[in-house]
């Protein structure tokens, strides 16, 4: 039985995949898949993949034209056998070689429909400066359930909010269960995913540990210039959450998530200021963004 699917999207990163790569294979936990996809990466990437794949059985292997994360772990978790789903970034690296078995075990142990963890920040020369971090566990009991409405809420209040998934370990079946998948074309893609996964559970725990090494590189989807495309596509994932549903906790997501992403917004150029909002005005948003904000946005140079 294969007891961990991880989901590897890869774009561009030969220089890190080895190290990626090696931290999977030499998992204590045996009973795992590794579904790597490649997403059209234009370097040595697919090269590496290739050779791992040929080295151990439990690397499977597709490839795409550049489609983006969300197509990636798409396709990928549509080849998924495993009775919990790890989904990893190919720059990142797994901190400790007993992080699967320890996690799939507190899950199993749980009956979780997912558990969630603390990661580390390996941050490379010429990154933006960070204001955020991935230790967010602090505020929880371990083997105690939580409801999703409670975590997020809680998570807002603190400004914790981290809605990466490769902190997550996910029992399938309730991914299938819920229709899960990743929205496509966009990027913060994992906000919408992670709200929609957490929503809709009462059945969460949070592990105390640390066992992802997270790179942020200055090249990075991340790491490059902040500009309206993130904008646009935050305004997306708000119009997909309030298609959903019109919850108050939904509303009260919007309203963190655009108050900091138009105050952040104040660095774009002052032309595609007047698209993205527009658009957000057209939406009825501006409730959310906040005179602050608002302010700081068209004022601020």
């Amino acid at each position: 039985m294969i007891k961990v699917s991880v989901i590897l999207p890869i774009y561009n990163v030969a220089p890190y995949l080895d190290d990626a790569f090696q931290s999977l294979i030499n998992q204590s936990l045996k009973e795992i898949e590794i579904i790597a996809v490649n997403d059209g990466s234009t370097d040595d990437s697919e090269e590496i993949i290739k050779k791992y794949a040929e080295q151990d059985a439990r690397i499977s292997f597709y490839s795409q034209t550049n489609q983006g994360q969300s197509v990636a772990r798409n396709l990928a978790l549509q080849h998924a056998s495993g009775k919990y789903i790890y989904m990893m970034d190919s720059d990142d690296i797994l901190a400790d070689r007993e992080a699967l078995r320890i996690c799939y075990d507190y899950a199993e142990d749980n009956h979780a429909d997912f558990i969630f963890f603390d990661g580390n920040i390996i941050q490379e020369e010429g990154a933006a400066p960070l204001t955020w971090n991935y230790q967010r566990t602090q505020e929880w009991e371990e083997n105690k359930a939580i409801i999703g409405e409670n975590l997020l809420n809680r998570m807002l209040d603190l400004s914790k909010h981290n809605c990466v998934v490769w902190l997550l370990l996910i029992k399938h079946d309730y991914l299938k269960r819920i229709g899960l998948s990743f929205y496509p074309g966009i990027i913060h893609e994992d906000e919408l995913f992670t709200t929609k996964l957490t929503l809709q559970s009462n059945n969460i725990y949070c592990l105390k540990k640390s066992f992802v090494n997270h790179r942020v590189r200055s090249v990075s989807t991340m790491g490059k210039h902040y500009s309206k495309r993130n904008i646009n596509c935050y305004l997306t994932v708000i119009d997909e959450l309030l298609r959903w549903q019109k919850s108050p906790i939904i509303h009260k997501f919007a309203k963190y998530t655009l108050s900091k992403v138009f105050y952040t917004g104040h660095i774009i150029p002052f032309k595609d200021k007047f698209s993205v909002f527009g658009r957000a005005l057209r939406s009825g948003y501006i409730k959310y963004i906040g005179i602050k904000s608002c302010m700081v946005f068209w004022l601020k140079r």
